[in-house]
C-alpha cells in the first residue's frame, strides 16, 4: 500500500468527507421512503440497530483519533439512523394496534 503514501492527508480527508456525506444521503433516502410509505416497514430492527451501533462506533473512533471526515459524517449518520429507527418502531407500533 505504498502508493497511498503519495496521496496527501488533506486529500484523504476531503475524499473521506465526501464519501461519508454520500452515506448520509443514502440513509436520508431510506428514511424519507420509510416515512412516506404507508405500508408496514420491512426493515428488521436488528438491521437498523446494528447499523446504528456501527455508525456510533465509527463516530467514536473519529473523535478518538481526531479524524474529521470520520467523526463529522458519522455523527450525522447516527442521527439519521436514529430517525430511521424511530420511523420503523412507529410503523411497527401502528401495525400491532
Amino acid at each position: 500500500m505504498d502508493f497511498l503514501d503519495f496521496i496527501p492527508e488533506n486529500v484523504f480527508q476531503l475524499i473521506g468527507t465526501v464519501v461519508g456525506l454520500v452515506t448520509c444521503v443514502v440513509i436520508t433516502f431510506q428514511l424519507v421512503k420509510e416515512w412516506r410509505d404507508p405500508n408496514p416497514s420491512s426493515m428488521g430492527i436488528t438491521y437498523v440497530v446494528g447499523w446504528l451501533f456501527i455508525f456510533f462506533f465509527w463516530f467514536s473512533y473519529g473523535v478518538r483519533f481526531r479524524a474529521l471526515a470520520i467523526w463529522l459524517t458519522n455523527s450525522i449518520t447516527v442521527l439519521l439512523q436514529l430517525g430511521l429507527l424511530m420511523v420503523v418502531l412507529l410503523k411497527r407500533r401502528r401495525e400491532s394496534s
